[in-house]
């Protein structure tokens, strides 16, 4: 099967050929961990995550290298409004950070480094950067020289000269050129540090996504993914320092996912409309949030609101209802070989279908969308007056397979069913009594029964309440 993927870099589609044939090397960058993920930053957990299941799913063993910084202007600050040592912060937000994508579907990364402890390594890219020309020393502080560097510009698709005009050199720093860029930031009095060639410091934050990414995946890298805003220019200051550094392509393919939206604005503290993922997850089934994600293709923006939760909500309900349909007629269903001859071609065709979504550029939405029509499939086959365990089987494992690749939990408890799909029940076992077809009349109450659907046969025919 041929995976095409849009490739941030060439602004076009290309056909995924990876490094090594069946491993893919993939570095997606994780959170600074000062505080609670927003939905925002949960977007790329979860997008990328599906990336990552789709390559196994086909077959690749896959390396996803997920970072967290541990050390950052923003961890320092704080440190020092509560009091708090930056390694206290950080521990307490990775391990939230790991809880909240864990309820979200997400699969544990390969590995987690960290910046704390990658410090020799950081320390090594920028004495090797200094070294070639790239980098310079300005009393304790070390910058990249950008011009020294040709490509600069050409993942965001920006000129040098265009990029110098909007630059300015802010009050305290020493560098050269306004478009330079901090790879070790000399230390202030009573911040976290530690020795350097340069003296006492710490990095800046785009040197050590380099240096990770070079140390458990190499100096070339299959897929490199984030969200859009780090597109420029940390990705674009990832590209050019390691290349810079190895005179090799730093990642052949690079994705990022599109913004939130809060009902239509940006999120922004100064408007208060941050919403955490910490504070979702406790409001909404994690797994409604992860459908709501996935039901967009990964580089359109999303709007999120209340509304569009509810839809999403109605959507998942419909699928998982139609599970426990399937689940709950293999007791009244016989038990025999069918031949499903008649069957097995259209599951097939649903199931290449869904592999074609997905191998356009992991287009989620569709493929849910393909989904559903599994679920028309499934509801068709469960009209039937008679069922059997064989056919049931071949459904559930579809939904399972399907399912599992995007990582939707529905084996939970069963959602309410939609007033529509209790009154489209209802009209099939009117017409099964007319029909004298009291075994699948009383096949539908007893489904309804198991949803907690009441029925009342009165003279002026069925009612029905939720118990």
């Amino acid at each position: 099967m041929t995976i095409k993927l849009y490739n941030t870099m060439t602004r076009q589609k290309e056909t995924f050929i990876p490094i090594e044939q069946g491993k893919v090397r993939m570095y997606v960058c994780g959170p600074t961990v000062y505080n609670y993920i927003h939905i925002g930053n949960a977007r790329p957990a979860i997008v990328f995550d599906t990336v990552r299941r789709y390559l196994e799913y086909q077959g690749y063993q896959v390396t996803y290298i997920l970072n967290f910084t541990d050390v950052d202007d923003k961890l320092i600050k704080a440190a020092n409004e509560l009091g708090e040592d930056v390694r206290t912060i950080a521990e307490r937000f990775i391990k939230a950070y790991q809880e909240d994508v864990a309820a979200l579907g997400v699969k544990e990364a390969t590995l987690h480094p960290r910046v704390t402890e990658s410090m020799d390594d950081i320390i090594s890219f920028i004495k090797a950067l200094v070294e070639k020309g790239f980098a310079y020393e300005a009393d304790g502080d070390v910058y990249f020289k950008t011009r020294a560097f040709q490509g600069y510009g050409k993942l965001s698709h920006q000129s040098i000269d265009d990029l110098r005009s909007g630059a300015r050199i802010q009050i305290g720093e020493k560098k050269e050129d306004p478009l330079d860029f901090a790879l070790w930031k000399q230390a202030k009095a009573g911040e976290i540090s530690w020795t350097s060639p340069w003296g006492e410091g710490r990095p800046g934050w785009h040197i050590e996504c380099s240096a990770m990414a070079r140390k458990y995946l190499g100096e070339t890298i299959d897929i490199h993914a984030g969200g859009q805003d780090l597109s420029f220019p940390h990705h674009e200051n990832e590209i050019a320092q390691s290349e810079a550094c190895t005179g090799k392509t730093f990642a052949n393919y690079w994705l990022h996912n599109g913004y939130i939206t809060i009902d239509h604005e940006k999120m922004s503290k100064s408007v208060g409309n941050v919403v955490l993922a910490h504070d979702l997850i406790k409001a909404y089934p994690p797994e409604l949030l992860r459908f709501f994600i996935l039901s967009v293709h990964y580089r359109n923006p999303i709007n999120f609101s209340e509304s569009l939760l509810e839809q999403a909500k109605n959507g998942l309900d419909r699928i998982r209802n139609v599970y426990q349909n399937l689940i709950h007629r293999q007791s009244t269903s016989l038990n025999i070989v069918e031949d499903i001859s008649d069957y097995q071609p259209r599951l097939a065709s649903i199931k290449a279908r869904f592999i074609d979504e997905m191998n356009d550029d992991f287009n989620t939405a569709n493929a849910i969308a393909v989904i559903f029509d599994l679920v028309k499939e499934a509801n068709l086959y469960l009209a039937k007056p008679q069922t059997t365990t064989t056919t049931l089987n071949a459904y559930r494992q579809l939904f399972d397979e399907l399912l599992e690749v995007l990582a939707l939990n529905i084996s939970g408890s069963s959602a309410e069913l939609l007033d529509d799909e209790i009154e489209q029940l209802l009209s099939e076992r009117e017409q099964a009594r007319k029909n004298r077809d009291f075994a699948r009349a009383d096949q539908i109450r007893d489904e309804l029964k198991a949803q907690n659907i009441i029925l009342e046969d009165t003279a002026q025919g069925t009612r029905w309440k939720r118990g």
